[in-house]
């Protein structure tokens, strides 16, 4: 068995079979979280969780990209969809967390990769982060947390706003540091998560041979981050799947020296505490 900690299946790049991606995964013992990353993508991965008993979840939040959309009107996403800046409603959100399949809080995190000059934006951005710290804390839930390479500033918050009687606690999706910052993070119970990056990509065996192995989740983050040797097909890049998380687990095992089983197994116990999965 494995999980797929993180992808995007109600992305317009599934729309013609993705019932039957799902399907197959689930025959071929492959579970899956769906992350939202706005309202509208927040209520689609709920009402995907729906047509499943067991084995098919979802996480709720407002991605720093649509918390700013760049200050601008519209931002277009690698998906080809349009993400306009949106306003986050406590509220509303607060609804969405309560249903029992939404097992996280995220993606949510700090991203200024099209705002690097505007302090408003990136103020902005650490707003809206705190106020979904704050929400996984009232619903009792891990923080999905995106990244580019802002680390240090996330960190900072995380410790700021986790106090004696609730315990911030989740998951560092797509890795993509030091292992100085892992190490960091660690030390505070998140776990770290790596995707088909490290199949092709030297960057993070330093962080993934040190990190111990129930401390790691694996995920595809498909549609994109296709692994090797399935990144491209006739010079186009390829649309990743959730069948793919197969080829993290098998990198990681790899590079730790242990066996894919092992790799398998641990990685889905360490999913199934986080998530706390039914």
């Amino acid at each position: 068995m494995l999980i797929d900690t993180h992808c995007h299946l109600n992305f317009k790049d599934f729309d013609s079979d993705r019932d039957e991606i799902i399907e197959r995964c689930l025959k071929n013992g492959i579970e899956i979280i769906n992350i939202g990353v706005n309202y509208k993508t927040s209520q689609e991965v709920i009402k995907i969780t729906q047509k499943y008993k067991k084995g098919v979840y979802a996480t709720v939040a407002l991605h720093p990209h649509d918390v700013t959309g760049c200050l601008s009107a519209e931002v277009l996403t690698k998906a080809g969809e349009k993400r306009e800046r949106e306003e986050f409603d406590y509220d509303k959100f607060l609804k969405l967390a309560k249903n029992r399949k939404v097992v996280a809080i995220g993606e949510t995190g700090l991203d200024y990769a099209f705002c690097e000059s505007d302090e408003k934006a990136q103020k902005l951005q650490q707003e809206v982060f705190i106020k979904h710290l704050e929400l996984a804390k009232e619903v009792n839930k891990p923080v999905v947390i995106h990244s580019r390479r802002l680390f240090p500033e996330i960190l900072k918050i995380i410790k700021k706003h986790r106090t004696s009687n609730s315990e911030l606690r989740g998951v560092l999706h797509c890795y993509m540091g030091r292992w100085s910052y892992a190490e960091e993070y660690l030390k505070l119970g998140f776990y770290i998560s790596f995707t088909g990056l490290i199949t092709y990509a030297r960057d993070y065996d330093k962080v993934i041979k040190n990190t111990p192995l129930d401390r790691i989740l694996i995920e595809t983050d498909a549609p994109y981050l296709a692994p090797e040797p399935l990144r491209q097909a006739q010079g186009k890049p390829v649309r990743n799947e959730p069948k793919y998380v197969e080829y993290v687990a098998r990198k990681i095992a790899e590079i730790k020296g242990v066996s894919f089983e092992k790799v398998a197994e641990q990685t889905t116990q360490n999913a199934k505490e986080l998530f706390n999965l039914l």
